[in-house]
């Protein structure tokens, strides 16, 4: 399996599991697309597209550091037409770039109520929308949406509607262009965590004791890297979990990805 020279197109990787599927494909000698909105310094999260870059060249890759809010389609559509400008097509597309707000309907403001919309479902739709013309000329094409398994129960709504909805549109993205898109040999998938990963989304929104019950974010990362090696033309309309998909590769030993070895790991949300 390989990545060399392929180009990835990542949203929201200037930090967390963004990176670090960054990273997994800068090992290879990928060009990596590094699209998300902080470019300056934040003063609470550690990350920048610039710093990323920095390290994607560090690790062999070839970076390329684009500020890019995901809900803006004119910025998508420049950020994806520089991305061919300089790397010559799009191989990969993962759709990362996540905003969360675990409240119940009447305390979720509309601001937060669109942000969500807004980042999850149409940044999703744009950019999948401006990367798959390019798609459709790779010889392996991907698009990956970070994004849970659909599921009906109403456990997985009453107490937090507007996210759930949010998540679930991603998901069905994956659902309806996949069959779309079949023909064409783009393959669409999801991929979602068997636990939490220790993300700044699960240091804000939940208690600390669940950070160190959490796995490091190169556990997707190496899932990530298992589904871009497929072919496109096999793979499609998945909801992929991380662990599940890393133990058909043979892995058994997960005691590495754990934030604290030998605590009993958080189940994320979305999974039985």
């Amino acid at each position: 399996m390989s990545l060399k020279d392929k180009t990835i197109f990542i949203t929201g990787a200037s930090r967390g599991i963004g990176r670090e599927i960054a990273l997994r494909c800068a090992r290879d000698g990928a060009n990596v697309v590094l699209a998300a909105k902080t470019a300056d310094p934040h003063p609470k999260l550690a990350g920048t597209i610039h710093s990323v870059a920095a390290e994607v060249e560090a690790t062999g890759g070839h970076a390329l550091a684009l500020q890019v809010d995901v809900r803006d389609e004119n910025t998508v559509k420049a950020a994806v037409g520089r991305c061919v400008d300089v790397f010559g097509g799009i191989d990969i597309l993962v759709n990362n770039a996540s905003a969360i707000m675990l409240a119940g309907t009447l305390q979720t403001p509309m601001k937060r109520f669109d942000l969500m919309f807004g980042v999850n479902v149409r940044g999703t739709f744009a950019c999948s929308q401006a990367c798959i013309p390019h798609l459709m000329k790779a010889a392996n094409p991907h698009i990956l949406n970070l994004s849970p398994p659909l599921s009906m129960d109403a456990k997985w709504f009453k107490h937090h509607t507007a996210y759930t909805m949010s998540k679930y549109g991603m998901s069905m993205c994956t659902l309806g262009m996949a069959a779309e898109f079949a023909q064409h040999g783009v393959a669409v998938n999801s991929l979602w965590p068997r636990t939490t990963i220790a993300t700044a989304a699960i240091e804000v929104n939940f208690p600390e004791q669940i950070l160190k019950a959490s796995r490091k974010p190169a556990i997707m990362a190496d899932a990530a890297y298992v589904i871009f090696n497929r072919d496109s033309r096999l793979h499609t309309g998945k909801f992929y979990v991380d662990e599940a998909i890393l133990r058909e590769e043979g892995v058994t030993d997960f005691d590495g990805y754990a934030v604290t070895p030998g605590t009993n790991l958080y189940s994320d949300l979305f999974l039985d």
